[in-house]
């Protein structure tokens, strides 16, 4: 425990020397921290009237690129996990076919497909980049007024003096315009198609210019002018005119920035061009060559100088850009306020440091390694000094190379980048990742170099953090860097991506020889257990070797066991691989230890040496010793398989959603997600829960209801989980089960069907009003004929609970159904016409007389002895003998056979009126319709 104190202690001296090194070498940038804490890619959607913006911010969100072709907007995204599409998928905006993604080289791209005569705008905005989009004939073109006069030709006025020429173009509407010279011609380009009113100028005086023509295109028209080069050239935008001055005084020129991009695909040059147009290409009549223009509205911005590349040129421009290239295959696209110009393999692009000044060699600095991601074994190397040393030594030059660098743009790098090697090295990398950042905040370019992006992505992926790393590493200029390879086949073990990660791995093979021995062992034991659940167990047998051969610390070669240990049980040598799950689970690490744990208590139990209970027992305390990785995942499976098996449900269903959405990279958690939802669903809709007392389902139900399934799974269990609390009646927490189905789940047909049993169990509960409400909440067309009559029926028993009679009477109409039948006696009986009420009880009763072995079921004993009392007090002695000569064979199998004496015998049976008033009382048919619905309810629910 006193190493583990000392080394502890040297970690924080360490952190906080670096910390105040770092401070010293420039203003910090905003910390890794703070970043982490930001989704690295947040999808937002909103939607007015007009149109539909999505947004995409976060950490690497903010960072996308856009492009167009023909009817697909194209974000690219650094990074390879999948930006949550999941609403654009379920429900495209207007205007949007369908949406979808696809992984590229180093990140993802999210493809938009427009519908025919859909638009879209693109661009940048409170820290995020952002797509419009438009319904086809919604878009804002299709309200703004049209650039072109009504006549069709612009007018064009020109003013010429000695040395100097003006001319004025009248547009209808703001348009966006290029202008810039090339050799002994000014080139105006407009990026709409009109005619212009110059043809009459080609005769009179130009002043200093000697011709002027101008040519249509499908979406431009531009204008060549021959005037001398040592004519100044500025433009003007006011309103929807342009002024174009050659001669007198200079323009302004200049708020174009460039930039160059290396995480979104090829390299690429971006300009930053303030309500940038469309790019046209143009060929000089003159020359033959092809050249672009690139159109950007009022206020003018332009390019103050030329800039000359290896695959293009950038013209002085006084508005837009001119483009220059001697290449084929340049492509030049607007994204919004971005102007990007890339080639298919990229554009040859120095690197940031070379225009920096040589730096003077240090003796013994740690040296650029042949890869960009690569650590060298030599970097950790303190030579005759101690470890603090020369930390302080290298820190030092770094500090006085920054405060070099604030006076001197050009000051060298190499003395920060020799700290941050040693760091590297020497397995510092937090203070690694902060010395870089500090770099790249006090000189921007170096973001796009190389070694800057790989060290920085080896850093963080040495530290857990996978979706930074994979932005480091998602450069063009690393697309084909071996050791780069290395890292993302390390992150993609990490992320149970093990395709992904052997694949990697093989083509960072020449790279992986070269790191140090310790991180050999390291990519060793992931390649190996890439290689397992792959099922190559040969390749992974002689990976585990490799290991071992490198004498890695015991760390390294216990992570090792334990793969060693998965490969045995895969063999099936259990006897080994529990001796080594055993001999690892005594390491005082609780990253290996758990894993072994768990794999020791899976072999005991499967050999029967643990009992469920005693496996759960074990497992418990595992499920919080270590969190945050794919062992969790599997600790938290395994308990609660345990749990369900025991028929501890709650604490299934607590374990298992117990992790949530935190791993949602990992393959393991769908398949947590699967056995949540697997769980739920054996519980109430395959009858596990059954033996739970109702109150108790219902309790569970509701702690977990946000599992429930949507469509017809779901819909089944819910009617399911009411049917149990109808049979007990409570018909308070059943109601409000379906209640929710109606008002939220459900629409046509099933919600109909649904609301009737909701009604159905008010009218159960003796709260008519409700009932009438579901019924007329839902009413509809097209419903079929026996829902719409058992939907009368109810809504018809209602009416007669609220005493309107005729209004109940008026619902049933002619429906003579069984259910209506039997409303209809029972209001025959509530108006006191009991002779009418009588009939209709015998007629329910049909030809039932004639099976006389039969005993009477409780509904029918209730409508014999109402259809007998109501002929005695309708005095209607026929129609009562009748029914006693046909039913007295039942009476004494009856369950009632002294009332069913009575009611058949009639008023002549030395009966008083109060024994018919009584026997009326007692023969409650309400509470035979509650029973017949419980019945109704049960059948239905088993037959689905």
């Amino acid at each position: 425990m006193s190493g583990k104190a000392a080394r502890k202690g040297l970690l924080e001296t360490t952190v906080a020397l670096t910390a105040a090194g770092t401070m010293a070498l420039a203003p910090m940038a905003p910390s890794a921290a703070q970043d982490a804490a930001l989704e690295p890619v947040a999808v937002r959607v909103g939607a007015n009237d007009t149109f539909t913006r999505v947004e995409f911010a976060g950490v690497i969100g903010a960072r996308a690129r856009i492009r167009r072709e023909n009817r697909q907007i194209i974000i690219r995204v650094g990074s390879t996990a999948a930006p949550d599409i999941a609403r654009l998928r379920v429900d495209p905006p207007p205007g949007v076919e369908r949406v979808e993604t696809r992984g590229v080289q180093g990140g993802t791209e999210v493809v938009i497909h427009l519908l025919e005569g859909a638009q879209a705008i693109t661009g940048r905005a409170d820290g995020a980049v952002f797509v419009n989009l438009y319904a086809p004939g919604r878009g804002p073109a299709a309200a703004a007024s049209p650039a072109v006069p009504a006549s069709g030709v612009v007018p064009v006025a020109v003013t010429a003096g000695p040395d100097r020429l003006q001319l004025r173009f009248e547009w209808a509407a703001p348009v966006g315009a290029a202008v810039f010279r090339r050799g002994e011609a000014v080139w105006i380009v407009f990026d709409h198609a009109a005619r212009l009113d110059l043809n009459a100028e080609a005769n009179r005086d130009l002043g200093p210019a000697t011709g002027v023509r101008w040519a249509a295109g499908p979406d431009y028209v531009a204008v060549r002018i021959a005037a001398p080069e040592n004519l100044t050239l500025s433009a003007n935008g006011e309103g929807s005119a342009w002024t174009v001055s050659l001669g007198g005084p200079a323009g302004g020129p200049g708020g174009v920035l460039l930039s160059r991009d290396e995480n979104t695909g090829p390299t690429a040059l971006i300009a930053e061009l303030a309500g940038a147009g469309r790019a046209v290409w143009l060929t000089d009549p003159l020359v033959g060559d092809r050249f672009a223009a690139v159109t950007a509205l009022a206020p003018a911005k332009g390019m103050g100088s030329r800039r000359r590349l290896v695959d293009l040129t950038l013209l002085p421009t006084a508005q837009g850009l001119g483009i220059e290239t001697a290449t084929d295959d340049l492509r030049v696209s607007v994204q919004g306020d971005l102007v990007r110009m890339t080639r298919p393999s990229g554009l040859s692009l120095s690197r940031p440091t070379d225009s920096l000044q040589a730096a003077a060699a240090q003796a013994g600095a740690p040296r650029r390694a042949p890869y960009a991601a690569l650590i060298l074994a030599t970097w950790a190397d303190t030579g005759e000094a101690e470890f603090g040393a020369r930390r302080r030594q290298l820190q030092a030059d770094a500090v006085r190379e920054a405060a070099d660098a604030e006076d001197n743009p050009r000051a060298p790098v190499e003395a920060r980048l020799a700290l941050t090697r040693f760091l590297i090295g020497t397995g510092l990398h937090h203070e690694a990742i902060g010395a870089l950042n500090a770099l790249v905040a006090s000189a921007p370019a170096m973001a796009s170099e190389p070694e800057v992006r790989g060290l920085r992505g080896a850093a963080r992926a040495a530290i857990g953090r996978q979706n930074e790393a994979l932005a480091d590493f998602s450069g063009s200029a690393l697309a084909n860097d071996p050791s780069v390879d290395v890292w993302r086949a390390y992150i993609a073990t990490q992320q149970s991506d093990w395709t992904t990660a052997r694949q990697a791995f093989a083509r960072g093979a020449r790279a992986i020889d070269q790191f140090p021995a310790v991180w050999r062992a390291r990519f060793g034991t992931a390649h190996a257990l890439a290689a397992l659940e792959t099922g190559d167990l040969a390749a992974a047998r002689s990976l585990l070797a490799f290991v071992f051969s490198q004498n890695p610390p015991a760390s390294e070669q216990l992570a090792a066991r334990l793969i060693q240990a998965r490969m045995f049980e895969l063999e099936g040598q259990t006897d080994r691989a529990l001796a080594v799950y055993q001999a690892v689970a005594r390491a005082p690490l609780d990253g290996l230890s758990t894993p072994a744990r768990l794999g020791a208590i899976r072999l005991r139990m499967t050999a029967g040496e643990l009992t469920p209970t005693q496996a759960a027992a074990e497992l418990e305390p595992l499920r919080w010793r270590w969190r945050g990785d794919a062992v969790e995942l599997e600790v938290i499976r395994s308990l609660g398989g345990i749990y369900l098996s025991q028929g501890r449900y709650r604490e299934a269903l607590d374990a298992l959603r117990g992790a949530g959405t935190r791993f949602s990279s990992l393959p393991q958690s769908s398949e947590l997600q699967q056995d949540l939802a697997q769980a739920f669903r054996s519980l109430f809709l395959e009858g596990a829960a059954d033996g739970l007392q109702p109150v108790q389902a219902l309790a569970l139900f509701y702690d977990f209801r946000e599992l429930t399934p949507v469509g017809a799974d779901g819909d089944d269990m819910v009617r399911r989980l009411a049917r149990r609390l109808i049979d007990v009646d409570l018909l308070a927490p059943a109601a409000e089960l379906l209640q929710h189905q109606v008002e939220n789940r459900l629409d046509g047909v099933a919600q109909a069907q649904i609301a009737t049993d909701l009604a159905a169990v008010y009218l159960m509960n003796r709260q008519p009003e409700q009932a009438l409400r579901a019924i007329w909440a839902t009413r509809t067309t097209l419903l079929p004929n026996a829902l719409n009559a058992e939907r009368r029926a109810v809504e018809a028993r209602a009416l007669m609970e609220l005493g309107r009679y005729d209004h109940a009477l008026e619902i049933l109409g002619s429906d003579q159904s069984v259910p209506a039948r039997e409303v209809r006696a029972d209001l025959h009986w509530r108006r006191l016409d009991y002779g009418a009420a009588a009939a209709t009880y015998e007629a329910l009763l049909g030809e039932r007389w004639r099976d006389a072995s039969t005993p009477l079921t409780a509904a029918e004993e209730t409508r014999l002895i109402r259809a007998g009392v109501g002929y005695s007090l309708a005095r209607q002695p026929a129609p009562l003998a009748r029914l006693s000569e046909r039913y007295a064979g039942f009476i004494e199998g009856a369950r009632s056979s002294g009332a069913l004496r009575i009611a058949l015998a009639g008023p002549g049976s030395n009966q008083s009126a109060s024994d018919f008033a009584t026997l009326a009382a007692r023969t409650d048919t309400f509470t035979g319709w509650v029973a017949a619905m419980k019945q109704s309810f049960r059948e239905r629910t088993d037959a689905a």
